[in-house]
């Protein structure tokens, strides 16, 4: 994985030190995953994990998505103060339907069934390499999508 591109798609997804949906905290996510001693590795990779996710399903939120992407980033955001992966998969599994509803009841169009794929794959890499093509794709994607022709098409 890269810092930089991660830095990146945080940048992209939410812009400089957004406090509203993150901690300052998780912008060094990355870094603290690559300093992490072995034994804390597993909960630093599930914290760059969940803001992955959370950018994608934000960019989700910002291309149109309804209120269910919102609700299921709520959920990563609650994740995200966990302080141990057990916690996380306790958060993340009391609120599975939420995720379960986002993948049932949303419509979207094809850059949205992109995001959908890569929140998708997020939540399978278990592995960096695998997590840094996640990163890699979201960054390439979200930086080419025009959020503000979705919002033109919604209001004619």
């Amino acid at each position: 994985m890269s810092a930089f591109t991660f830095d990146r798609l945080l940048q992209l997804t939410f812009g400089p030190n957004n406090t509203e949906l993150l901690t300052p905290a998780a912008y060094s996510a990355y870094d603290e995953f690559e300093a992490a001693q072995p034994a804390e590795q597993p909960f630093r990779f599930e914290r760059v994990r969940l803001l992955v996710a959370m950018s994608l399903l934000k960019a989700l939120s910002d291309l149109g998505g309804p209120d269910d992407s919102h609700q299921v980033l709520l959920v990563l955001q609650r994740a995200l103060q966990a302080r141990s992966t057990d916690e996380i998969d306790a958060i993340i599994t009391k609120d599975a339907q939420r995720f379960e509803k986002l993948y049932t009841n949303l419509y979207v169009n094809d850059e949205g069934g992109q995001l959908l794929e890569l929140f998708e794959e997020t939540l399978s890499a278990d592995t960096e390499p695998a997590m840094s093509h996640v990163i890699d794709d979201a960054a390439e994607l979200i930086s080419t999508l025009d959020f503000d022709a979705a919002h033109d098409e919604d209001e004619e």
